[in-house]
C-alpha cells in the first residue's frame, strides 16, 4: 500500500497561491490577457448630435412659407370671402397688443359660448369706431377653449370701403342681412351681431352705456328658424375710448359717413388723436336664451319677434348697470 504524497503549496509565476492537492502537482492557471484600454480621443473627433436649427430659423421659414403661400393663392377661404390663414396670423397677432395691454380685457361667462355648432351673440354698440366688435372676436378666439371665429354681421357702409371692406371679408364679415345669417349658423358658425348700429356706435358721451332701440329683429328671425342659442354679450369700456362729445354734419355728408366725431382729442390733434384712450374693459358673455322650445313658425310672428328681442336687450342692459356698478373707474376696473 503506497503512502500519498503532499504537494507543497507553491506559487506560480504570477504570483498567486495554490490550494493543497493529494497525489499530482497542480497546474498554473493562464493569466489573463492584458486589458487595452482605448487612448482618449480629442473632443473634434467624437461623435455629436445633430443640431437643432434656432427657433429664429424655424420662424423665418414659417414666415418665408407663408408669403409664398399669399404670392401663388395657395389657401382657402370659404363663399364668404373669409380667410383663416390671414385671420390667424394677420389680424389676430395685430390687434392683440390692444386687446391685452392696452384695454387690459376680461372675459366673463366665456363657458356659455357652446364649443361647436351654431350660436348667435347678440351685444351693445359704442366707442364711435368699432373697436367693440374686433375685441370681441380676439376674446372668442384667445380665451374660448374652441378657439372659435366669430363671423361678424356688418352695415353696408363698411362693405363700401375700398381696403375695409376687402379686410373685413377676409376677417370673416359679412354683409347684416338674413339670408347670410341663417346661411352661417345653419352651417354651425358662431355669428355676431350689434343691432343698435350706428345709433349705438355714433351716439353722444352723455348717453352711455344707454342702450338704443335694437332695429326690427331680424336676428331674432334668423335665430328662431336655425334654432340656435342667443348669447346676449356686454361689453363695458368701449365707451370711454373716444368720448364723442360734438359732430360735424357737414362733413359727414361730405364724406358719406353717418356722423363725422368730435372728442377730446380729434381732431384737435390730428391723426394723434385717432390714439383710443386705455379704458379697461370687461365683456361678458350671459346665459344663452334657447330658441329650439320655440317652433320656428314663430320667426315671422311680430309678437314673438318683439318679446324675444325686448329680453335680449334688457339682459344686456341691465348686465351693463351691474359691471358698471362694480368698477372702480373707467381706466383702472
Amino acid at each position: 500500500m503506497s503512502e500519498a504524497r503532499v504537494i507543497p503549496l507553491h506559487a506560480d509565476d504570477s504570483g498567486a497561491r495554490t490550494r493543497w492537492r493529494l497525489g499530482a502537482q497542480s497546474t498554473p492557471r493562464p493569466a489573463a490577457p492584458p486589458v487595452e484600454v482605448p487612448e482618449p480621443q480629442p473632443e473634434s473627433q467624437l461623435p455629436s448630435e445633430p443640431e437643432q436649427p434656432a427657433a429664429w430659423e424655424e420662424a423665418l421659414e414659417e414666415i418665408l412659407a407663408f408669403l409664398r403661400r399669399r404670392l401663388e393663392g395657395d389657401y382657402p377661404v370659404d363663399e364668404f370671402g373669409f380667410d383663416v390663414e390671414l385671420t390667424d396670423n394677420v389680424i389676430l397677432p395685430a390687434l392683440r397688443p390692444l386687446y391685452r395691454s392696452w384695454f387690459r380685457v376680461e372675459t366673463i361667462g366665456m363657458h356659455h359660448v357652446p364649443t361647436e355648432g351654431g350660436a348667435l351673440v347678440v351685444a351693445n354698440h359704442s366707442g364711435t369706431f368699432p373697436l367693440d366688435s374686433l375685441m370681441t372676436a380676439v376674446a372668442l378666439h384667445d380665451d374660448h377653449p374652441g378657439q372659435r371665429h366669430l363671423r361678424m354681421l356688418g352695415a353696408d357702409l363698411m362693405f363700401r370701403m375700398p381696403a375695409l371692406g376687402t379686410l373685413a371679408r377676409k376677417q370673416g364679415s359679412t354683409l347684416a342681412c338674413t339670408p347670410d345669417a341663417e346661411r352661417l349658423m345653419s352651417h354651425g358658425e358662431l355669428v355676431g351681431v350689434w343691432p343698435e348700429g350706428f345709433k349705438g356706435i355714433g351716439k353722444p358721451f352723455r348717453d352711455r352705456y344707454k342702450l338704443q332701440r335694437f332695429g326690427r329683429g331680424g336676428f331674432v328671425s334668423a335665430a328662431l328658424r336655425t334654432r340656435v342659442p342667443i348669447i346676449p354679450c356686454s361689453i363695458v369700456g368701449a365707451e370711454e375710448i373716444y368720448p364723442k362729445i360734438g359732430d360735424i354734419k357737414p362733413l359727414a355728408r361730405l364724406f358719406g359717413a353717418p356722423y363725422f366725431p368730435v372728442t377730446p382729442t380729434f381732431p384737435l390733434l390730428g391723426p394723434l388723436g385717432l390714439v383710443p384712450l386705455p379704458s379697461k374693459w370687461y365683456i361678458e358673455f350671459g346665459e344663452p336664451i334657447r330658441t329650439d322650445t320655440i317652433s320656428p313658425i314663430d320667426a315671422d310672428d311680430p309678437m314673438t319677434v318683439f318679446n324675444l328681442t325686448d329680453q335680449v336687450r334688457e339682459t344686456i342692459q341691465h348686465t351693463l348697470y351691474r359691471l358698471l356698478s362694480q368698477r372702480r373707474n373707467a381706466f383702472m376696473g
